[in-house]
């Protein structure tokens, strides 16, 4: 799988293609990030569908979507651009992510006609290469023109990270000086979930890519900070649906190589990953 540097911290890409006309019907996992996919297929073959709603074509999925699925057929194969977008960077993108939390909507939506100049560019682009250009430019012409939230809330989240979701609020507000109040507030209103609430988001995903690598139960509850394997299972149930079992067999962990670091199209034949940038 060719790389190159990420052009843009906070933000992922990979290129998915599946050549022969075929069902296609994976589960998502919930993940710490804005997802868009540009269906650059023949027609609006991607269907995602989150709590019964269904959107069609190039979508954006907010964060903790709930039961989401990915779907379709193209007489031509179905071709897609994934974009991840930390919340930080997505709401500099998109504005504050409040409305994103929980849904999945077309990307015309949040982007209006900026959403089909860039699509049919990447559909004229001659390599994955020039697909990853053209989406980074564009995503850098946004970030350019709108302003970037509090530094405090960015700070916030980046601590949740490197602590794997393992912080505390209070411990949170003391670092970036300001009340634990004020930092819900703000917290909430500009990344779209509670500090809490994104703490959680950001141990399980954690936990989901140490299931994925083959890590016990067990295991994996002792090193993320659950306090024992039926509380790993409750946050599983709640992100998910499924049990810890299911995730840790799910096609969409497969994407990332810390999760899968050699053979991709072993596990998931029906979706292979043409190029992958590393977020930041």
């Amino acid at each position: 799988m060719p790389r190159q540097p990420g052009r843009l911290p906070g933000v992922s890409m990979a290129g998915f293609r599946q050549c022969a006309p075929a069902d296609v019907d994976i589960a998502m996992v919930a993940h710490p990030s804005v997802t868009l996919f540009v269906d650059l297929s023949d027609g609006d073959s991607l269907v995602h569908d989150a709590h019964g709603r269904r959107a069609c074509g190039s979508t954006v999925v907010g964060l903790v979507p709930g039961d989401l699925r990915l779907g379709g057929r193209a007489a031509g194969g179905i071709e897609c651009l994934q974009i991840r977008l930390s919340p930080v960077l997505a709401f500099t993108v998109f504005g504050a992510s409040t409305d994103l939390s929980g849904t999945v909507v077309t990307l015309e939506d949040v982007w209006g006609r900026d959403a089909g100049r860039t699509e049919e560019r990447l559909r004229a682009a001659a390599s994955w290469d020039e697909r990853f250009t053209i989406a980074a430019d564009a995503l850098g012409r946004r970030m350019s023109a709108r302003p970037s939230l509090d530094p405090e809330v960015a700070a916030a989240w980046r601590l949740m990270r490197t602590s794997r979701g393992r912080v505390r609020v209070d411990s949170l507000a003391s670092e970036v000086g300001w009340s634990r109040k004020r930092l819900w507030s703000r917290f909430r209103s500009q990344i779209g979930l509670t500090p809490k609430h994104a703490a959680r988001l950001v141990r399980f995903d954690h936990a989901a890519h140490l299931l994925a690598a083959g890590n016990t139960a067990a295991q994996v509850a002792a090193e993320s900070g659950y306090a024992d394997q039926a509380h790993l299972h409750r946050e599983v149930k709640a992100f998910t649906g499924v049990t810890p079992t299911a995730v840790a067999a799910a096609p969409w962990l497969a994407i990332d190589d810390v999760a899968w670091p050699t053979s991709f199209a072993d596990l998931t034949p029906s979706a292979s990953p043409i190029h992958q940038v590393p977020a930041k």
